[in-house]
């Protein structure tokens, strides 16, 4: 008759092959978002979303407009990171560097003024 754990096995596999087409649809989701400017690289590496999280830097990076491998590895160079790391690996110092870096580049004041607010609170706490 039929082996038992081979029908065991089968729907924990369907149930993975599900899980990363979910993770693989959101990330495609995410870099579109970017890439079209309806949201900031730098909103992700503050926020974070579950999404992003195993992301690579160098993915999300390279996922703007105009920002290839080379742009992202002397930004990523700079700040002492390598582009392999994961987002969701980042200190929150480290994040709050980085998400700096990205605003000041494309000049997006709306996620540099809460960054300044937040390290006032560190430098006075």
């Amino acid at each position: 008759m039929g082996d038992p754990a081979a029908s065991d096995a089968a729907p924990q596999h369907l149930m993975a092959l599900r899980r990363a087409n979910e993770v693989r649809l959101a990330r495609a989701e995410l870099k579109r978002r970017i890439g079209s400017q309806e949201l900031s690289a730098a909103s992700v590496v503050l926020g974070c979303p579950w999404e992003a999280d195993s992301m690579e830097i160098s993915d999300i990076l390279m996922s703007q407009r105009r920002w290839g491998r080379a742009r992202c590895r002397r930004l990523l160079l700079s700040l002492g990171m390598p582009e392999n790391k994961q987002l969701g690996t980042l200190t929150q110092r480290q994040r709050f560097e980085l998400a700096a870096v990205l605003s000041q580049k494309v000049g997006d004041e709306e996620v540099v003024q809460p960054m300044r607010q937040r390290e006032r609170a560190l430098v006075t706490a």
